[in-house]
Protein backbone atom coordinates (compact mmCIF):
# COMPACT_ATOMS: atom_id res chain seq x y z
CA UNK A 1 0.00 0.00 0.00
CA UNK A 2 1.42 3.36 -1.04
CA UNK A 3 1.57 6.37 1.35
CA UNK A 4 -1.14 8.05 -0.74
CA UNK A 5 -3.40 5.00 -0.38
CA UNK A 6 -2.83 4.90 3.38
CA UNK A 7 -3.58 8.61 3.66
CA UNK A 8 -6.80 8.20 1.65
CA UNK A 9 -7.81 5.18 3.76
CA UNK A 10 -7.21 7.10 6.99
CA UNK A 11 -9.11 10.10 5.63
CA UNK A 12 -12.10 7.95 4.69
CA UNK A 13 -11.97 6.03 7.96
CA UNK A 14 -11.90 9.28 9.94
CA UNK A 15 -14.75 10.76 7.94
CA UNK A 16 -16.75 7.57 8.35
CA UNK A 17 -16.23 7.76 12.10
CA UNK A 18 -17.61 11.26 12.13
CA UNK A 19 -20.64 10.18 10.11
CA UNK A 20 -21.25 7.20 12.39
CA UNK A 21 -21.04 9.45 15.42
CA UNK A 22 -23.67 11.78 14.00
CA UNK A 23 -21.32 14.76 13.85
CA UNK A 24 -21.71 15.38 10.15
CA UNK A 25 -24.93 17.04 9.11
CA UNK A 26 -26.87 15.96 6.07
CA UNK A 27 -25.08 18.58 3.99
CA UNK A 28 -23.00 17.36 1.01
CA UNK A 29 -19.52 16.10 1.89
CA UNK A 30 -17.94 18.51 -0.57
CA UNK A 31 -19.68 21.53 0.94
CA UNK A 32 -18.10 24.85 0.09
CA UNK A 33 -18.02 27.75 2.52
CA UNK A 34 -20.38 30.51 1.34
CA UNK A 35 -20.13 34.19 2.03
CA UNK A 36 -22.91 36.17 3.63
CA UNK A 37 -24.71 39.06 1.97
CA UNK A 38 -22.42 41.42 3.82
CA UNK A 39 -19.42 39.69 2.24
CA UNK A 40 -18.07 38.21 5.51
CA UNK A 41 -16.95 34.58 5.41
CA UNK A 42 -19.33 31.97 6.84
CA UNK A 43 -17.88 28.44 7.19
CA UNK A 44 -20.11 25.47 6.48
CA UNK A 45 -20.12 22.35 8.64
CA UNK A 46 -18.45 19.51 6.75
CA UNK A 47 -16.38 21.67 4.40
CA UNK A 48 -12.99 20.30 3.39
CA UNK A 49 -9.75 21.88 4.56
CA UNK A 50 -6.11 21.07 3.93
CA UNK A 51 -5.98 17.92 6.10
CA UNK A 52 -9.43 17.51 7.68
CA UNK A 53 -13.05 18.40 7.21
CA UNK A 54 -14.31 21.19 9.47
CA UNK A 55 -16.62 20.12 12.29
CA UNK A 56 -17.01 22.68 15.11
CA UNK A 57 -16.39 21.38 18.62
CA UNK A 58 -19.55 21.76 20.75
CA UNK A 59 -19.29 24.18 23.67
CA UNK A 60 -19.74 21.44 26.28
CA UNK A 61 -16.71 19.61 24.86
CA UNK A 62 -14.66 22.81 24.68
CA UNK A 63 -15.41 23.36 28.35
CA UNK A 64 -14.35 19.83 29.27
CA UNK A 65 -11.14 20.17 27.22
CA UNK A 66 -10.17 23.28 29.18
CA UNK A 67 -11.09 21.60 32.48
CA UNK A 68 -8.96 18.54 31.65
CA UNK A 69 -6.07 20.88 30.80
CA UNK A 70 -6.60 22.66 34.14
CA UNK A 71 -6.26 25.93 32.27
CA UNK A 72 -5.17 28.98 34.28
CA UNK A 73 -4.60 32.65 33.35
CA UNK A 74 -0.86 31.86 33.40
CA UNK A 75 -1.16 29.41 30.50
CA UNK A 76 -0.34 29.83 26.83
CA UNK A 77 -2.70 27.66 24.79
CA UNK A 78 -2.08 26.76 21.14
CA UNK A 79 -4.88 25.18 19.13
CA UNK A 80 -3.62 23.15 16.16
CA UNK A 81 -6.07 23.59 13.31
CA UNK A 82 -8.12 26.22 15.10
CA UNK A 83 -11.00 26.54 12.62
CA UNK A 84 -13.37 29.27 13.75
CA UNK A 85 -11.22 29.92 16.83
CA UNK A 86 -13.74 28.96 19.49
CA UNK A 87 -11.27 27.04 21.71
CA UNK A 88 -8.73 29.87 21.70
CA UNK A 89 -11.48 32.42 22.38
CA UNK A 90 -12.87 30.31 25.25
CA UNK A 91 -9.36 30.08 26.77
CA UNK A 92 -8.91 33.85 26.42
CA UNK A 93 -12.22 34.43 28.20
CA UNK A 94 -10.71 32.56 31.15
CA UNK A 95 -7.71 34.89 31.18
CA UNK A 96 -5.19 32.73 29.32
CA UNK A 97 -3.17 33.73 26.27
CA UNK A 98 -4.05 31.76 23.17
CA UNK A 99 -2.86 31.21 19.62
CA UNK A 100 -4.79 29.46 16.87
CA UNK A 101 -2.85 27.97 13.95
CA UNK A 102 -5.12 27.58 10.92
CA UNK A 103 -4.31 26.98 7.25
CA UNK A 104 -7.49 28.54 5.82
CA UNK A 105 -6.98 32.35 5.63
CA UNK A 106 -10.74 32.97 5.64
CA UNK A 107 -11.05 31.04 8.89
CA UNK A 108 -8.21 33.10 10.36
CA UNK A 109 -9.98 36.35 9.52
CA UNK A 110 -13.27 34.99 10.90
CA UNK A 111 -11.53 33.97 14.15
CA UNK A 112 -10.03 37.41 14.56
CA UNK A 113 -13.44 39.04 14.09
CA UNK A 114 -15.07 36.69 16.60
CA UNK A 115 -12.29 37.31 19.13
CA UNK A 116 -12.71 41.06 18.76
CA UNK A 117 -16.47 40.73 19.19
CA UNK A 118 -15.88 38.71 22.38
CA UNK A 119 -13.56 41.43 23.72
CA UNK A 120 -10.52 39.12 23.87
CA UNK A 121 -8.67 40.18 20.74
CA UNK A 122 -5.51 41.02 22.70
CA UNK A 123 -5.30 37.56 24.30
CA UNK A 124 -6.60 35.45 21.40
CA UNK A 125 -4.38 35.59 18.32
CA UNK A 126 -4.61 33.64 15.07
CA UNK A 127 -2.13 33.01 12.31
CA UNK A 128 -2.39 31.45 8.87
CA UNK A 129 0.14 28.60 8.92
CA UNK A 130 0.67 24.89 8.42
CA UNK A 131 0.69 23.07 11.78
CA UNK A 132 3.43 20.75 10.50
CA UNK A 133 5.72 23.70 9.82
CA UNK A 134 4.85 25.82 12.87
CA UNK A 135 6.70 26.27 16.14
CA UNK A 136 4.43 25.55 19.09
CA UNK A 137 7.16 25.06 21.71
CA UNK A 138 5.85 28.05 23.72
CA UNK A 139 2.64 26.24 24.57
CA UNK A 140 1.81 25.05 28.06
CA UNK A 141 -1.46 23.64 26.68
CA UNK A 142 -2.02 22.11 23.23
CA UNK A 143 -5.53 21.45 21.91
CA UNK A 144 -6.51 19.72 18.70
CA UNK A 145 -9.32 18.04 16.77
CA UNK A 146 -7.43 16.16 14.09
CA UNK A 147 -7.59 12.70 12.55
CA UNK A 148 -5.52 9.84 14.07
CA UNK A 149 -2.85 9.73 11.35
CA UNK A 150 -2.26 13.47 11.79
CA UNK A 151 -1.95 13.09 15.58
CA UNK A 152 0.56 10.30 15.01
CA UNK A 153 2.57 12.49 12.66
CA UNK A 154 2.64 15.27 15.26
CA UNK A 155 3.48 12.95 18.15
CA UNK A 156 7.31 13.22 18.03
CA UNK A 157 7.11 17.03 18.16
CA UNK A 158 4.60 16.92 20.99
CA UNK A 159 6.76 14.46 22.95
CA UNK A 160 9.66 16.93 22.60
CA UNK A 161 7.73 19.73 24.33
CA UNK A 162 8.53 20.82 27.87
CA UNK A 163 7.63 18.15 30.45
CA UNK A 164 4.24 18.85 31.96
CA UNK A 165 2.77 20.39 28.80
CA UNK A 166 -0.90 19.37 28.71
CA UNK A 167 -2.24 18.02 25.42
CA UNK A 168 -5.99 17.64 24.90
CA UNK A 169 -7.58 16.02 21.85
CA UNK A 170 -11.23 15.97 20.90
CA UNK A 171 -12.09 12.36 20.02
CA UNK A 172 -8.90 11.09 18.37
CA UNK A 173 -5.90 9.51 20.09
CA UNK A 174 -2.16 9.20 19.41
CA UNK A 175 -1.52 5.57 18.62
CA UNK A 176 0.30 3.61 21.33
CA UNK A 177 0.69 6.68 23.55
CA UNK A 178 -2.16 6.06 25.98
CA UNK A 179 -3.97 9.10 27.43
CA UNK A 180 -3.45 9.97 31.08
CA UNK A 181 -7.19 10.62 31.35
CA UNK A 182 -10.20 10.26 29.06
CA UNK A 183 -13.62 11.86 29.51
CA UNK A 184 -16.83 11.00 27.71
CA UNK A 185 -19.01 13.95 26.73
CA UNK A 186 -22.17 12.61 25.18
CA UNK A 187 -21.06 10.38 22.30
CA UNK A 188 -17.62 11.97 22.03
CA UNK A 189 -14.35 11.43 23.88
CA UNK A 190 -11.87 13.99 25.15
CA UNK A 191 -8.33 12.76 25.87
CA UNK A 192 -5.55 14.28 28.02
CA UNK A 193 -1.83 13.57 27.84
CA UNK A 194 0.92 15.06 30.02
CA UNK A 195 4.23 15.33 28.17
CA UNK A 196 6.55 13.17 30.30
CA UNK A 197 10.00 14.04 31.55
CA UNK A 198 12.81 11.64 30.70
CA UNK A 199 13.44 9.26 33.60
CA UNK A 200 15.37 6.67 31.57
CA UNK A 201 18.86 5.41 32.25
CA UNK A 202 20.92 4.54 35.31
CA UNK A 203 20.47 6.29 38.64
CA UNK A 204 21.86 6.29 42.16
CA UNK A 205 18.89 6.44 44.52
CA UNK A 206 19.49 7.55 48.13
CA UNK A 207 16.92 7.18 50.91
CA UNK A 208 16.60 6.00 54.51
CA UNK A 209 15.58 2.53 55.59
CA UNK A 210 14.79 1.53 59.16
CA UNK A 211 18.45 0.53 59.56
CA UNK A 212 19.78 3.81 58.18
CA UNK A 213 20.63 5.64 54.92
CA UNK A 214 21.25 3.58 51.80
CA UNK A 215 22.20 4.26 48.16
CA UNK A 216 21.12 1.73 45.54
CA UNK A 217 21.35 1.51 41.78
CA UNK A 218 18.13 2.08 39.82
CA UNK A 219 17.85 1.20 36.12
CA UNK A 220 14.89 2.70 34.22
CA UNK A 221 13.55 1.82 30.75
CA UNK A 222 10.83 4.31 29.77
CA UNK A 223 8.18 4.20 27.05
CA UNK A 224 5.94 7.27 26.89
CA UNK A 225 4.83 7.94 30.51
CA UNK A 226 5.34 4.34 31.67
CA UNK A 227 8.57 2.69 32.73
CA UNK A 228 10.14 -0.46 34.06
CA UNK A 229 12.59 -0.07 36.93
CA UNK A 230 15.07 -2.46 38.55
CA UNK A 231 16.81 -1.72 41.86
CA UNK A 232 20.04 -3.45 42.88
CA UNK A 233 20.62 -3.98 46.61
CA UNK A 234 23.59 -5.72 48.20
CA UNK A 235 21.92 -9.15 48.24
CA UNK A 236 19.06 -8.96 45.72
CA UNK A 237 17.42 -7.11 42.85
CA UNK A 238 13.78 -6.04 42.76
CA UNK A 239 11.43 -4.38 40.32
CA UNK A 240 9.30 -1.34 40.99
CA UNK A 241 5.52 -1.32 41.27
CA UNK A 242 3.00 1.21 39.90
CA UNK A 243 5.65 3.21 37.99
CA UNK A 244 4.52 6.39 36.25
CA UNK A 245 5.92 9.67 34.94
CA UNK A 246 3.27 12.42 35.00
CA UNK A 247 4.82 15.51 33.48
CA UNK A 248 7.87 16.19 35.64
CA UNK A 249 6.57 14.04 38.50
CA UNK A 250 7.81 10.48 38.99
CA UNK A 251 6.08 7.83 41.11
CA UNK A 252 7.04 4.25 41.98
CA UNK A 253 7.21 1.85 44.90
CA UNK A 254 9.00 -1.27 46.13
CA UNK A 255 9.72 -3.32 49.26
CA UNK A 256 13.11 -2.48 50.77
CA UNK A 257 15.67 -4.63 52.61
CA UNK A 258 13.70 -4.33 55.85
CA UNK A 259 10.50 -5.57 54.26
CA UNK A 260 8.91 -2.12 54.30
CA UNK A 261 6.73 -1.06 51.37
CA UNK A 262 7.91 2.38 50.28
CA UNK A 263 6.18 4.78 47.89
CA UNK A 264 8.37 7.37 46.13
CA UNK A 265 6.84 10.59 44.82
CA UNK A 266 9.30 13.08 43.39
CA UNK A 267 10.15 15.71 40.81
CA UNK A 268 12.45 15.16 37.81
CA UNK A 269 14.74 17.99 36.78
CA UNK A 270 17.40 17.07 34.25
CA UNK A 271 19.64 14.42 35.79
CA UNK A 272 18.23 14.81 39.29
CA UNK A 273 15.13 13.62 41.10
CA UNK A 274 14.04 14.70 44.56
CA UNK A 275 10.98 14.06 46.61
CA UNK A 276 9.36 12.22 49.50
CA UNK A 277 9.30 8.54 50.46
CA UNK A 278 6.16 7.27 52.19
CA UNK A 279 6.75 4.21 54.39
CA UNK A 280 3.42 2.45 53.91
CA UNK A 281 4.41 -0.28 56.38
CA UNK A 282 4.87 2.35 59.10
CA UNK A 283 1.60 4.29 58.70
CA UNK A 284 2.94 6.51 55.90
CA UNK A 285 5.94 7.97 57.72
CA UNK A 286 7.68 10.47 55.42
CA UNK A 287 11.38 10.95 54.67
CA UNK A 288 13.17 12.69 51.77
CA UNK A 289 14.91 10.91 48.90
CA UNK A 290 17.25 11.99 46.11
CA UNK A 291 18.41 10.48 42.86
CA UNK A 292 21.23 11.29 40.44
CA UNK A 293 21.49 9.97 36.88
CA UNK A 294 24.96 8.52 36.33
CA UNK A 295 24.99 8.35 32.53
CA UNK A 296 23.29 9.77 29.49
CA UNK A 297 19.51 9.82 29.27
CA UNK A 298 18.38 7.54 26.43
CA UNK A 299 15.51 8.70 24.20
CA UNK A 300 12.07 7.96 25.61
CA UNK A 301 10.54 4.95 23.89
CA UNK A 302 7.95 6.14 21.40
CA UNK A 303 9.37 9.65 21.10
CA UNK A 304 10.59 9.10 17.54
CA UNK A 305 8.57 8.76 14.34
CA UNK A 306 5.91 6.06 14.53
CA UNK A 307 6.83 2.79 12.81
CA UNK A 308 4.86 1.95 9.69
CA UNK A 309 3.15 -0.95 11.49
CA UNK A 310 1.70 1.44 14.06
CA UNK A 311 0.49 3.86 11.39
CA UNK A 312 -1.19 1.03 9.49
CA UNK A 313 -2.91 -0.23 12.65
CA UNK A 314 -4.85 3.03 12.95
CA UNK A 315 -7.20 1.85 10.25
CA UNK A 316 -8.34 -0.94 12.57
CA UNK A 317 -9.12 1.29 15.53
Amino acid sequence: MTPWQRHRRDWLAGSAALVASGWLSSQPALAQAPTSESGSYQPQRGQFGKDVIWIPTPDVQVNRMLRLAQLTPQDFLIDLGSGDGKIVIAAAREGAQGLGIEYNPDMVQLSRRLAAQAGVGERARFEKADIFESDFSRATVITMYLLPHLNLRLRPRIMALKPGTRVVSHEFRMGRWQPDETSRVGHAAVHLWLVPANAGGDWELSFSQRTGPVTVKLHVEQTFQDFRGTLTFAQFQTGVREPKVAGSQIRFGFIDEDGHLRRFVGHLSGDEMRGVVYDLTANGARTPFAGRRTGLAPPIGGSGPAPESEAESLGAE
